[in-house]
């Protein structure tokens, strides 16, 4: 498991000395370690050298050598780096520029000037999704020779805790295990807070500013409307590729604006999920019906067709 003394490490990225002074001044009463590189290269670099060392990026998206968007497409290409949260800032604020950050992997688009207190906030949002992820793989680990066997499957539960263990074993069932629990996870989450819990968009951005989004959906699960309401998993395996299943009890939702990343929730404290499952973990991620049923494919469909 994820040492409970670990201490994050942030990696601050820019070309101008004065800005990188700035951001270790900002931070500097975090629980933090910071270690910083003046160009994109160097950061690469770095990167490479030490691919375990670093939980967050933040990186300038203007430098000489290798710009800020070219190294953070080398980061999301090397597999040993793909996970790291990389925060883009610059003053390059319009749509395109945006999307163009946020479709290359960018975990938020930070728009140059801006406040101490949303930079610590975005930081910390990174962080604690890095460090998640990192206890993720530790327990897919401890279960991935047995359910490497598996070839089906039907699961159902309820709560936040359950749908975190189940993501973590059902992906020691496919053949990358490392890629596929972070989109399954957070899949299994969106069932559960807006499908069965019924926490909408805005709602979720107060609660997390508040820090008590988990409290609130385990609330709102245990409570005596929600009682019958389940989110179930449906596992197959197909040679090497493999389809999951999962049905909420929900209303559905309209899934087409967050199956690509924004530019308008560029700045948002979540709404990456299904994004990043969509990108990343899946070759194939198809919503059914009103959205409360979501098919993702892993490897290659054709295996399934056949």
């Amino acid at each position: 498991m994820v040492a409970s003394e670990h201490i994050p490490e942030i990696l601050l990225v820019d070309d101008e000395e004065l800005l990188l002074e700035i951001l270790q001044d900002y931070l500097e009463d975090e629980p933090y370690n910071l270690s910083t590189a003046s160009d994109g290269q160097i950061a690469i670099d770095m990167l490479t050298a030490e691919p375990d060392k670093y939980d967050v990026v933040l990186l300038d998206r203007m430098m000489p050598n290798l710009d800020g968007l070219s190294a953070l497409k080398q980061i999301k290409a090397n597999p040993d780096l793909s996970s790291i949260p990389v925060i883009l800032q610059t003053a390059m604020a319009s749509k395109e520029n945006i999307l163009e950050g946020m479709d290359a992997g960018a975990f938020y688009y930070l728009t140059k000037p801006f406040e101490e207190e949303n930079l610590r906030r975005i930081i910390a949002t990174a962080v604690k999704d890095r460090i998640n992820y990192l206890d993720l793989l530790d327990k897919t680990e401890e279960s991935r020779k047995v359910l490497g066997m598996m070839q089906s499957g039907s699961f159902q539960f309820k709560t936040l805790e359950e749908g975190r263990l189940l993501a973590t074993k059902l992906s020691s069932a496919t053949d990358d295990p490392n890629k596929v629990v972070l989109g399954l996870s957070e899949l299994i989450i969106n069932a559960i807070e807006h499908g069965n819990a019924g926490v909408t968009y805005d709602e979720k951005t107060a609660l997390v500013d508040a820090g008590n989004w988990e409290q609130t959906v385990n609330e709102r699960i245990a409570a005596a409307e929600n009682e019958g309401k389940f989110v179930n998993i449906d596992f197959k395996r197909y040679g090497q590729s493999a389809t999951f299943i999962i049905t909420d009890c929900g209303d559905g939702f309209d899934w087409k604006d967050y199956m690509q990343m924004s530019p308008e929730r560029g700045g948002d404290n979540h709404g990456r999920g299904i994004a990043m499952a969509n990108m990343f973990s899946f070759s194939k991620v198809e919503y059914q019906g009103k959205g409360n049923i979501v098919k993702v494919v892993v490897g290659d469909e054709l295996d399934i067709e056949n």
